[in-house]
């Protein structure tokens, strides 16, 4: 009953986001915009450069919130995942970390973790 379970709501979360793609390539693109209106509007140094830069930003912010069948798609791409990741038995509070009271063998591992 738990596959069953699973699995009905996979595909229905799966079908959400197929539905959900194009408002999913939307958001992105607005996100992009308004991205570049950030960028631009920090880089530039006059106040009509920064005006225009500012309003590029308010208009990809303002696109990618109203955009709310691309937040209903993201939520069902996490649900996807959640599914995923519970039919293959991958969780990853399973992880098992070798620790270690030793200093050096912690400190080998922080350093590896930061020069990552």
């Amino acid at each position: 009953m738990k596959k069953f379970c699973l699995a009905a709501l996979g595909i229905t979360a799966a079908i959400v986001v197929l539905v959900n793609l194009g408002s999913l390539l939307a958001l992105a693109f607005s996100a992009l915009i308004a991205y570049a209106g950030f960028h631009y509007y920090r880089k530039s140094e006059s106040t009509f450069k920064k005006l225009i830069w500012g309003a590029v930003l308010l208009i990809g912010l303002f696109t990618a919130i109203s955009n709310v069948p691309a937040f209903l798609g993201i939520i069902a791409f996490i649900g996807v995942v959640y599914v995923w990741r519970k039919w293959k038995g991958t969780d990853s509070n399973n992880i098992i970390t070798n620790v270690s009271d030793d200093p050096f063998v912690n400190f080998e591992r922080q350093w590896n973790e930061i020069t990552k």
